[in-house]
């Protein structure tokens, strides 16, 4: 059986906690493999109950399934435990959720350094949510970084929490006038907050190549999205980690060569929150019906979301460097009622036009989008099951995108709905 990636194929919030929660019932295991609580996914039951998630992975709301948080993930004790509280208080068993012991924990000096790093930049401000992501893969990568499995040796996390401050503490007093961090505290929270979590932290990696072996499947599931990755994205206005494919394998444990599928979220237009280029982004009152139209607020930061027209030349890419196999078109229903519906089929940069992601920083902030325009519908979608139930030019949308992107769209998002999908493809078979 195989490993799966599910992987946002825009900037983010394209909608992957309903297609995590869609094929919850038939894996066995979802991991989360990079990202914070920067980021978050909505799923919607059948019932209509709501669930944002932050850290925990999408499969927590289905029965059987385990969820691990992997080693690519950099973890907030508080916000955790905070989640976990949620979800028990709301009678989700949260029993089966595990913790990768290589897993980094995300400390108070790096929210303290996010946010006065974010206030001194200004107008060159990166965009952060302030919540210390940034700060944490730093020191991750610094090698002085703090794991999950330290909180089972105090004296190691003490030394470690130690020697960051000796640094941190200058940064936060000589240069932001701020007050020291006393490493005390620190500790002690940390150690205190673990109670909640310690008895989930495992040798995930292992756990997950013993159930591949098993032939069981596991989902692993990003967050933010493709232009957000800190290597393909628009750098540097990007997360700090790899959401792209590449980064499941590096945040899970899980061997490159057992992923066979590689599954995109698409919107059916285009969204972005914080800072960076945006080529098809609408200033107008177009954006403003898609922004309302779609409710257009981040899931974690409730920051509005920038919309656009759908960027093909973006799709394009995503297929490209993530190897993807088949799209999973959201929010279809969002463009119900407009007379026409544009595509940017390219950019033109100084008077070229080009067909493929530019390469320079540059190019991507000058480029002006090329559109060819679909005929729209006036039918309400939301109850279409199937591909024949849509209207067609709805179809002949759906087909377009299909063509410019590269890749099968294999499943249609037609509302927020857990039921409310259009499968055109079985992904699993």
């Amino acid at each position: 059986m195989p490993a799966i990636v599910l992987i946002g194929a825009q900037w983010g919030d394209e909608g992957k906690g309903k297609a995590t929660d869609l094929l919850g019932g038939r894996v066995h295991w979802v991991v989360r493999y990079q990202g914070g609580n920067n980021a978050g996914h909505t799923v919607v039951l059948p019932n209509g109950d709501h669930f944002a998630l932050h850290l925990i992975p999408s499969g927590i709301l289905t029965p059987e399934v385990t969820n691990v948080i992997g080693n690519g993930v950099v973890v907030d004790p508080a916000v955790l435990l905070d989640e976990l509280s949620g979800l028990e208080d709301r009678s989700v068993d949260t029993s089966r959720l595990l913790i990768s012991a290589d897993a980094h924990l995300l400390m108070p000096y790096h929210v303290a350094i996010d946010k006065v790093t974010e206030r001194f930049l200004g107008n060159r401000k990166i965009g952060t949510t302030g919540r210390g992501i940034g700060p944490c893969y730093q020191d991750k990568i610094a090698r002085v970084g703090v794991r999950a499995q330290d909180v089972l040796d105090e004296s190691i996390l003490r030394r470690k929490v130690e020697a960051a401050l000796e640094v941190k503490n200058q940064i936060l007093t000589k240069i932001y006038n701020r007050r020291a961090l006393d490493a005390d505290q620190i500790v002690d929270g940390v150690l205190e907050q673990a109670e909640g979590f310690k008895h989930r932290i495992a040798d995930t990696g292992l756990m997950l190549g013993n159930a591949l072996d098993r032939d069981e499947v596991v989902l692993l599931e990003g967050s933010q999205g493709t232009m957000l990755d800190v290597d393909h994205g628009t750098y540097p206005f990007v997360t700090s980690s790899n959401p792209t494919a590449g980064g499941a394998s590096v945040g899970s444990g899980v061997g490159p060569t057992r992923i066979t599928v590689v599954l995109g979220i698409l919107k059916a237009y285009t969204t972005r929150v914080g800072s960076g280029p945006f080529p098809t982004e609408l200033f107008d009152e177009q954006g403003a019906y898609l922004a309302k139209q779609g409710g257009e607020v981040g899931v974690t930061t409730g920051r509005a979301r920038r919309c656009g027209w759908f960027d093909a030349v973006i799709a394009r890419y995503a297929t490209r460097v993530n190897g993807i196999t088949d799209y999973f078109l959201t929010k279809l229903d969002v463009l119900s009622g407009l007379e026409t519906v544009p595509i940017c089929v390219g950019y033109e940069i100084d008077g070229k036009r080009i067909d493929d992601m530019p390469m320079t920083q540059t190019d991507i902030h000058h480029a002006m989008p090329v559109y060819e325009e679909m005929p729209g519908w006036w039918e309400d979608i939301s109850e279409a099951r199937t591909f024949e139930d849509l209207p067609k030019t709805a179809r002949d949308y759906v087909l377009r995108l299909e063509e410019l992107s590269g890749a099968h769209i294999s499943c249609i998002g037609v509302g927020p709905g857990r039921d409310q999908t259009i499968v055109r493809r079985d992904i699993l078979a």
